[in-house]
Parts: C-alpha cells; sequence; structure tokens
C-alpha cells in the first residue's frame, strides 16, 4: 500500500487492535542492519508476538521477526534478535513512566517505509479482558447491523 506522503505499509499487527486498547500512538524509527532492509521490502516481517520495552533511557524491539534476505548467505543475521528504536529523549522520558504504570504495554501496531526510511508506529496500550473483547464484538455487530439497516433505508 503506498500512501501520498510515500508511506509504503510492509507489515501491521491486527491482533494489537484486537488483544489492546490503543491510548497513544509514537512514530519511531529502526536500527536496522545487512540485510534486513532488503527483506523488509519484501514484506518479509511478522509482528504477532512483538513488543517493546525502555531499558537505560533506550527503547528496544524485541520478537520483531524480519525473515532472512535469501540472498544475503553470510551477511544475515538473527531474525528475531532485538532491535533498537528511535525516539526522540522527551518521548523516551514521557514511556518511562506510562509503562511503569500497571497494565501499560509498548505494542508495535504497523511497520512501513516513510520517505525511503523504515519506521514503526508504537502504541501505548492496555490489555482488554475477554470481556471487553466480546463487548467491542457485539457493538461492532450491532454498528454494521445498523449500518445495513440504514442503507436498506436509503433506497
Amino acid at each position: 500500500m503506498k500512501g501520498r506522503e510515500g508511506i509504503k505499509v510492509v507489515c501491521t499487527n491486527r491482533r494489537a487492535l484486537r488483544d489492546y486498547e490503543v491510548e497513544e500512538t509514537y512514530e519511531a524509527g529502526i536500527v536496522l542492519r545487512g540485510t534486513e532492509v532488503k527483506s523488509l521490502r519484501e514484506g518479509k516481517v511478522d509482528l504477532k508476538d512483538s513488543y517493546a520495552i525502555v531499558r537505560d533511557g533506550e527503547v528496544f524491539l524485541l520478537n520483531a521477526y524480519i525473515s532472512p534476505y535469501p540472498y544475503g548467505n553470510r551477511f544475515n543475521l538473527e531474525p528475531d534478535r532485538t532491535r533498537k528504536l528511535l525516539l526522540h529523549k522527551r518521548e523516551i522520558k514521557r514511556l518511562i513512566g506510562k509503562t511503569q504504570q500497571k497494565g501499560y504495554s509498548l505494542i508495535p501496531l504497523k511497520l512501513y517505509f516513510k520517505n525511503g526510511k523504515a519506521k514503526v508506529e508504537l502504541a501505548l496500550a492496555r490489555g482488554r479482558k475477554l470481556i471487553d473483547k466480546r463487548e467491542e464484538l457485539k457493538r461492532k455487530a450491532m454498528e454494521r447491523e445498523m449500518e445495513k439497516v440504514a442503507k436498506a433505508f436509503r433506497k
């Protein structure tokens, strides 16, 4: 998908929107090495079980799987290694305070290229309980039903 601002979305974490209630989002650069950029451009990445942590005043992305580049041979790195994220110092300080509160997590929502640079959209999110997920499904089903009735009424 390519947008107007030169954004090419590589991977989205749809599961995160179901399992977490997003409060804030941040755009972070990601430090990549070797052939990881080529694998990203091919779309061979998975954010399903990944998360971010703040350690020693820096933010790191864990468990993001970037598949090895097929032609990279010895230059390939570990697919699920820890990668550093680039944020402004004031954003990191804010995240330190927020993530220490009970129930908050840093979850990557999508990975994309913006003006040729790899970026990650991080969400400061709170985990949903099973009851909340069920209520959300019911609400969406009711909205779809109301939209269907409104569409039939307009005809």
